[in-house]
């Protein structure tokens, strides 16, 4: 691959590599996925910003492969061959990251120890006493706008819950909420404030750890830093404290945003709004399958000279994980229903889609079953509040925020029924 200039937003350049940039991640993903598979097959030569080449896997198959072979495809973003190219100021470095003593970039047994750890610290928190938390906080949310008969609410609700729940469970005061998700988002989102989203989150967190190393109580990074003492750094728990909150929060309030634009939209779901309860679960697992808030994940590097999908990977070579693309992946749905293959039937129940990655590397099972909590209940209460809630705008008229990296609602306008604040935590 060799990077050029020119090229319409998502279109293809003179060689065939595309861009990993433009309206069309936003506006018309599905389309684009379908031109890539069309054009390049499941495996597609990508530039990132700045000229770097990647491939970005969208196959199914391919992806579990890749995913599935942590020694091929490592984690260890140091192998990346284009690293003597890349400048101090590269708007991407805080996602891609190098020499990051996160579990993210951790590979072999210790990544494995540090996973148990993470793991153990999450699992811990009772179930009950998290819908509790975030129905309290869902609460307050609702009690901020449901007076006024009409809101915005991605950035009133679904852009604060997730990271004030988050807050409560690993010891930040709820104060710090508001704050931590502007950061968060800064940095997810790879723009101009990128580093200052970084540097704000990287400071809370060491404040955080800290404050728990003196005085530990029955919290999450408590219970990570008494994990072994010893064996990881607080510079190592401080960075896995980033990656478990970045990946907590904004996925979770995407997979909120989008629930519920599905839920008002879709006749399927619109009909049966005033019982939220019954079709909230089938509202976010078609999400997870249809409009995943993580479209697309950097990386894995290759260690060695490979072949995928009759692509030749260079040593050093950086792959995406193109896990929206692969959840729609015609190969593994053709003739869905019909009892066809082992991918007969993917959607309904079926929960093989990528949303929350695969492999060694996976999102933890207690990660999960925390952020579908937060998002269930998050919907759960704002349905139950405001019975009534109706988009305020046309559906046509709703865009997605400009990256290709994560799927979100840049807004959700809505009108309801002024009702009165319930008041209290």
């Amino acid at each position: 691959m060799s990077a050029t200039g020119g090229g319409a937003p998502g279109c293809p350049f003179a060689d065939g590599t595309v861009p990993l940039s433009g309206s069309r991640f936003h506006t018309d993903p599905a389309a684009l996925y379908r031109e890539m598979r069309r054009e390049h097959g499941a495996v597609v030569p990508v530039e990132l910003l700045g000229g770097f080449p990647a491939w970005l896997v969208i196959g199914y198959r391919e992806l579990l492969r890749v995913t599935g072979d942590p020694e091929l495809f490592s984690r260890d973003s140091g192998l990346w061959n284009q690293w003597a190219s890349v400048p101090p100021d590269w708007p991407l470095l805080p996602m891609i990251g190098r020499n990051q003593p996160s579990i993210l970039y951790t590979v072999g047994s210790r990544h494995q120890r540090r996973a148990m750890m993470i793991s153990d610290a999450l699992e811990a928190v009772d179930p009950v006493d998290l819908a509790r938390h975030t129905e309290q906080l869902a609460d307050s949310l609702v009690d901020g706008f449901c007076r006024k008969g009409e809101t915005e609410l991605i950035s009133a609700y679904a852009m604060l819950l997730p990271v004030l729940v988050l807050a409560r469970i690993y010891g930040f005061p709820d104060v710090e909420g508001p704050g931590l998700a502007r950061a968060l988002n800064d940095m997810i989102d790879g723009g101009e404030n990128a580093f200052a989203g970084q540097q704000h989150l990287a400071g809370s967190m060491h404040r955080l750890v800290a404050s728990r190393r003196a005085h530990p109580t029955n919290d999450v990074v408590s219970r990570m830093l008494a994990h072994q003492p010893q064996e990881f750094t607080d510079e190592e728990i401080l960075q896995d404290l980033m990656v478990m909150t970045a990946a907590g929060h904004q996925p979770t309030a995407d997979w909120i945003g989008n629930s519920v634009r599905l839920m008002l939209t879709d006749d399927r779901f619109a009909a049966s709004l005033a019982a939220g309860r019954n079709s909230t679960g089938e509202a976010m697992n078609e999400v997870l399958w249809e409009d995943t808030p993580t479209q697309n994940v950097a990386g894995r590097w290759a260690s060695r000279d490979t072949q995928l999908a009759g692509r030749h990977i260079r040593t050093g070579d950086m792959l995406l994980l193109g896990l929206a693309a692969a959840n729609s992946d015609p190969s593994v749905h053709a003739g869905a229903g019909a009892g066809s293959g082992p991918y007969d039937g993917l959607r309904g129940g079926n929960h093989a889609f990528f949303s929350f990655g695969h492999g060694e590397h996976r999102c933890p099972f207690p990660a999960q079953e925390i952020a579908e909590i937060i998002a269930r209940t998050g919907i759960e209460v704002l349905l139950d509040r405001l019975p009534d809630i109706d988009l305020a705008v046309p559906a046509a008229s709703l865009v997605r925020r400009p990256s290709p990296w994560l799927r979100g609602m840049a807004a959700l306008p809505v009108r309801f029924t002024p009702t009165p604040a319930r008041g209290g935590m």
